[in-house]
């Protein structure tokens, strides 16, 4: 099997294990929050940045968690943090603040338990506890990293459907400044 099917099966078999179900639950929480903060670590992070780029060119309210022109998290806001581990160090102190100040809480991770689910308002387990076995030629972590890329797009798909997005309307809030 080359390398672009192997992929292409891992992530298949990953998403298939997936509850899509929590896609739906993760834009209700989006919808009724004020502000969506979303953030991460690593490779991580890089996936939570294509999220947020596609909400706001859905018309959402998003900051990214740690940049200098990042507001103060309130409580209406949610904090979307995405974490393979569910237990990060570097995320754990985001998670503190947004519960102490009311903010709802989703994690995105490869665990259904861990210190972030554990007080989490939504758990998204991609896959499932079994899923991310090591595998030659995907190697540290990017079976976690695309499946979440998948998922979260899938899920920015399911709701440009249901708004009625159109691709003018998000070119139209597309950077310009590039």
């Amino acid at each position: 099997m080359d390398s672009q099917q192997l992929i292409l099966s891992r992530l298949t078999t990953i998403l298939s294990e997936t509850d899509n179900s929590n896609a739906a639950k993760l834009l209700a929480l989006i919808e009724g929050s004020g502000r969506t903060f979303i953030g991460g670590a690593g490779r991580s992070l890089l996936v939570s940045r294509f999220f947020a780029m596609r909400l706001m060119h859905s018309g959402y309210k998003v900051s990214m968690v740690g940049e200098v022109v990042t507001p103060a998290i309130e409580e209406g806001d949610l904090l979307i943090l995405v974490s393979g581990s569910g237990g990060t160090e570097t995320l754990l102190p985001f998670v503190k603040k947004a519960k102490s100040v009311g903010a709802k809480l989703a994690i995105v991770s490869m665990k259904s338990k861990s210190a972030m689910a554990d007080v989490a308002d939504l758990v998204i387990q991609i896959g499932n506890d079994s899923s991310f076995t090591p595998t030659s030629g995907m190697p540290m972590g990017s079976q976690f990293e695309l499946s979440t890329l998948v998922f979260l797009e899938a899920a920015i798909a399911d709701l440009i459907a249901a708004k009625g997005l159109t691709e003018e309307g998000m070119r139209a809030i597309h950077a310009n400044l590039e």
